[in-house]
């Protein structure tokens, strides 16, 4: 039996889509939606009824207690869990990822799933979750995980993000496994200027807690610099195509569409 856990926060139209495309492609696979919302003030609620979801309103987010939360929603042991801009692609998703854990309940903690090239290509490679928790181990925009060892390991509240890979790191250090399933989702989401910063503010934090990863002064005025730099080159080479482009359409425009060489 498996349970789908959506996270959500204003995204009404991408919600929409993944549940339509839950509900009519994969009714026979999914035994429960549940619909994680962060008060959301847009019509997300009721895209939710409307496909017959459990809707869970969250106040105070974190990414750990989150997924806490939709484990604790959850009624069956196998949880999918998507952001809500992401969807399943292949027909066989939830098939694969029920196949998966059938027999394992007791070694398998999680699985995940492929939406990019170095996800096919370090599933293609065998790459090893022991060996990189960080790339083979789960990623929540579309992951599986086994929610009675979920009760023995809970998902860090305080971690600001890579609450993921913090408990992939955990587990299999307990020595259970996390794999690779071929179940194909697609990732998507246009993030504005503001939701790029929370993001850096969340990934500086999280790979200081998750990585030790070491900040210094010297390293953050080379990435300003490094940054500034690209930003430059990037707004001239795109100012040059630009004038290239309106050179073009001149010169097209001004030759008969047959007679253009």
């Amino acid at each position: 039996m498996l349970s789908v856990v959506i996270r959500n926060k204003n995204q009404e139209k991408d919600l929409t889509f993944l549940l339509k495309n839950l509900r009519e492609r994969y009714a026979d696979d999914i035994d429960e939606i549940i619909v994680l919302d962060n008060l959301s003030a847009d019509g997300s609620k009721k895209v939710s009824e409307l496909y017959k979801t459990k809707f869970v309103t969250i106040e105070k987010f974190s990414y750990g207690e989150s997924a806490n939360i939709g484990a604790k929603e959850s009624s069956y042991d196998i949880v999918v869990i998507f952001s809500a801009h992401s969807f399943p692609v292949s027909h066989d998703f939830f098939k694969l990822i029920k196949d998966k854990f059938k027999g394992r309940e007791n070694e398998l903690a999680g699985l995940r799933c492929l939406h990019n090239i170095n996800d096919y290509s370090d599933y293609i490679n065998n790459l090893s979750s022991v060996a990189d928790y960080n790339k083979a181990g789960l990623i929540f925009a579309g992951s599986a995980f086994n929610k009675k060892i979920w009760e023995k390991y809970p998902f860090k509240k305080d971690i600001h993000t890579f609450e993921d890979k913090e408990w992939s790191k955990r587990v299999i250090e307990k020595g259970y496994k996390i794999e690779f399933v071929p179940s194909i989702f697609c990732y998507d989401i246009k993030r504005n200027k503001k939701q790029l910063f929370f993001r850096t503010k969340n990934e500086v934090i999280g790979s200081y807690q998750l990585h030790h990863t070491e900040y210094t002064l010297v390293k953050t005025i080379k990435n300003l610099l490094h940054s500034s730099y690209k930003l430059t080159i990037n707004y001239f080479v795109d100012l040059y195509y630009l004038a290239k482009k309106f050179f073009f359409m001149l010169k097209f425009l001004i030759n008969k569409p047959g007679q253009f060489k």
